[in-house]
């Protein structure tokens, strides 16, 4: 939260939330320390308090969960709320779930990446519905002059157990809200949960599948035009001049203007074509005559950009991580192993191309969009949407949607920097609408990453040295015009450094290679691409020594670790040690790393015309806590589709300074007849709390890798890998 955040008032907030007469309104606040500590605070008089809308409690006894994590497929408005209702002593059918629209005193908690929503909040979140509960017990009981400890809380209201009276949430609210908030609050017991670990219906799903649920490309605001933008094709030119002489003829046109485009440290001009429908925009956009100034990007290829990649490998990098001393390991030439591993710049290819509405009335803005980052666009903090348009944060209202895929490509804003730069020119609502051509042309992309790698292996069959360097652009220089390039780029080289193996010598590096186009997170970021080299590499070191690859891995983690807890539960799922019949084979990956932990078994069949089947995967993901066992499935899954589609279908490639792939014909999607089956299987033994929507991703392509050189001998050390021409 920011500290600089001005306190809600309970009037302000009760006009905001259209609440009238006394409710209890509990949630989280920064501490008055300005710290980034969490504690429980509540909405009860007229005095201005701060406060986290979480939980409303009217005297008719309405109950709504405001969901703070915005909803793109991965299940927050179930989670959130479930973790609330669940100590809270209500069911997720006795709720109505709001979700919030980057209300101030949220701040930074309501973004949805990084797995962050249920590893960062399981506890807090448990605590507000404690609290609440306590409160709510406390105040009956004192209503009815009797002992606490005699009271109950169930299914929405307190029950006097002796005498079996009932008084509703409803009825008790006035009085809760009275009372001092537990500091820490008694949370139940796990063998007593009712919503937690149990499959729960998702309160989203019937409204996706009746049409009900709302996503930003469904807005639609009274007296809104529509806009659709032509950008440069040259990733990195801008506008030189335009002429919309036949665009202007087109009935329904109403104006065309140039707009500026900011993501990153990075600045274009468009020529937005205004209208009355989108297919109209669309039409007069095909007439414009635009001049570009392709500033010599014209010359530009990804082919000649990756022989670039290649020569910086020669370099020493910056160096990451050095434990041991990997230059004075004495090994025979023979002993060494090293290998290059390239992986391809990707797009995101949310089903819901991005989107935005915005309304500029004077100096108050209103946005109507789909977004990972609400906190983003209404904070006041450096590179928030204020800095980039003019309007004061307090004067900026939001109406966040759901969202059709977020996948990491909605956590950059600027779609919506581009419509309230457009709005301000048109006067009335205005819309903006990406074409899938848009969102696979423009970017920002995954930006290719190359790994250099070299191991040593002992006599005894040991891995004594190993050393990774990364070569890529860089995340932050991306993001950052003054980004200190004397700096590894911590997001490039995620993960490499942090396995639970035990390598007596390990060298981890980065070199920074300058980039014109932008770059992004895409879903698990780059560990995506960084599994991928070192889970195949861990595989030729394990043939190298002559041993079985899970056993080697094993044989590299003697303390206990979460990691290896998920490798011997992976070992007894898969029936490791029981070959596969001839024509089959499997391949073992794990991955650790900021958002959570999953390792993979991939089997894979040869085909009668020489192409490779990829039949089954087998995953176990490491939670620590599960709150719904169905949605980590479902997302596990999901992330295996996007991996799979990864690793053997063309990434984005650029010739003259254009993207050479347009749309799901040439830069494709995995298809369903593709699917292999899945079992995922689920740890929540407790312990550290860990991510559900990323860690299901990284293992999956190395796993692939390793299945391949089972099955053929063969090693693939670059994607996309054409499974039919391995």
């Amino acid at each position: 939260m920011n500290s600089s955040s001005k306190p809600l008032s309970r009037r302000d907030f009760l006009q905001y939330a259209g609440l009238s007469g006394t409710a209890l309104l509990l949630g989280l606040s920064r501490s008055s320390a300005g710290t980034d500590k969490l504690e429980i605070a509540s909405g009860t008089s007229a005095d201005s308090i701060q406060f986290t809308p979480y939980i409303r409690i009217d005297p008719k006894g309405t109950i709504i969960i405001y969901n703070t994590r915005p909803e793109m497929g991965q299940g927050t408005f179930q989670s959130v709320p479930a973790l609330i209702c669940e100590e809270l002593e209500v069911s997720l059918d006795q709720v109505t779930i709001k979700q919030s629209n980057g209300e101030k005193e949220l701040g930074n908690m309501q973004r949805a990446g990084g797995s962050a929503s249920i590893r960062t909040g399981y506890m807090e979140l448990r605590k507000i519905g404690a609290a609440a509960r306590e409160m709510l017990v406390l105040a009956a009981s004192t209503k009815w002059k009797v002992d606490v400890a005699s009271c109950k809380a169930e299914a929405g209201k307190v029950i006097h157990i002796p005498t079996q009276k009932v008084l509703t949430y409803g009825e008790l609210a006035q009085e809760a809200s009275l009372l001092e908030i537990p500091k820490e609050p008694k949370l139940k017991d796990k063998k007593d949960f009712k919503i937690l670990t149990k499959d729960i219906r998702r309160p989203d799903v019937p409204m996706k599948t009746n049409g009900t649920a709302e996503f930003g490309i469904d807005v639609d605001v009274p007296g809104m035009v529509y806009a659709t933008i032509a950008r440069c094709p040259v990733l990195g030119g801008t506008l030189k001049s335009f002429d919309a002489s036949e665009t202007l003829k087109i009935p329904g046109v109403e104006k065309v203007v140039e707009v500026e485009r900011t993501v990153g440290k990075y600045h274009y001009v468009g020529v937005a074509v205004i209208a009355n429908s989108y297919w109209t925009a669309i039409k007069g956009r095909k007439l414009l005559k635009i001049n570009w100034d392709t500033k010599g990007y014209e010359t530009f290829s990804s082919a000649k950009y990756e022989e670039h990649l290649r020569l910086l490998a020669g370099q020493e990098g910056l160096l990451d991580k050095n434990a041991g001393d990997v230059e004075k390991v004495n090994l025979p030439a023979g002993r060494i192993v090293s290998a290059f591993y390239e992986t391809p710049m990707v797009a995101h290819h949310t089903m819901e191309p991005v989107n935005c509405i915005a309304h500029v009335q004077g100096d108050k803005l209103e946005i109507w969009t789909s977004t990972q980052v609400p906190s983003t666009l209404t904070g006041s903090g450096p590179d928030d949407l204020h800095k980039h348009t003019g309007f004061a944060p307090e004067n900026i209202k939001l109406h966040a949607k759901f969202i059709g895929g977020g996948l990491g490509r909605r956590l950059y804003i600027d779609y919506i920097i581009e419509t309230v730069n457009l709005a301000k020119q048109v006067g009335k609502p205005v819309k903006v609408i990406w074409s899938r051509e848009d969102t696979t042309v423009m970017g920002p992309f995954r930006p290719m990453t190359f790994s250099q790698l070299q191991g040593g292996i002992s006599e005894e069959g040991n891995l004594v040295m190993f050393q990774h360097k990364v070569i890529s652009p860089s995340y932050f220089d991306s993001l950052q015009s003054n980004w200190d390039k004397t700096k590894v780029d911590k997001i490039m080289v995620e993960g490499i450094a942090e396995q639970a193996y035990e390598i007596p010598n390990l060298k981890t590096s980065y070199v920074r290679a300058d980039y014109h186009v932008p770059v992004a997170a895409w879903r698990s970021v780059t560990s995506s691409t960084l599994s991928f080299p070192h889970e195949c590499f861990i595989d030729e070191l394990a043939a190298k020594a002559g041993r079985d690859p899970l056993a080697f891995r094993l044989a590299m983690m003697t303390k206990d670790s979460d990691a290896k807890r998920v490798l011997l539960k992976l070992k007894e799922l898969s029936n490791w040690d029981k070959p596969l019949p001839k024509g089959k084979a499997r391949g073992i990956a794990q991955w650790e790393f900021f958002a959570g932990l999953c390792a993979q078994v991939v089997e894979i069949s040869m085909q009668n015309d020489g192409s490779i089947k990829v039949n089954k995967v087998i995953a176990v993901i490491d939670l620590g806590e599960v709150v719904s066992p169905d949605n980590v499935r479902n997302q596990v899954e999901g992330a295996i589709v996007m991996a799979l589609g990864a690793a053997t279908k063309p990434g984005i490639t650029l010739a003259n300074g254009k993207v050479q792939q347009s749309n799901f014909h040439d830069n494709p999607v995995l298809r369903i007849n593709e699917m292999p089956a899945i079992e995922v299987h689920i740890l929540a033994e407790g312990g550290k709390v860990k991510g559900v929507g990323e860690p299901g991703l990284p293992p999956f392509a190395p796993a692939l890798g390793n299945a391949i050189f089972a099955l053929t001998g063969k090693r693939v050390r670059k994607m996309p890998i054409d499974l039919a021409n391995v």
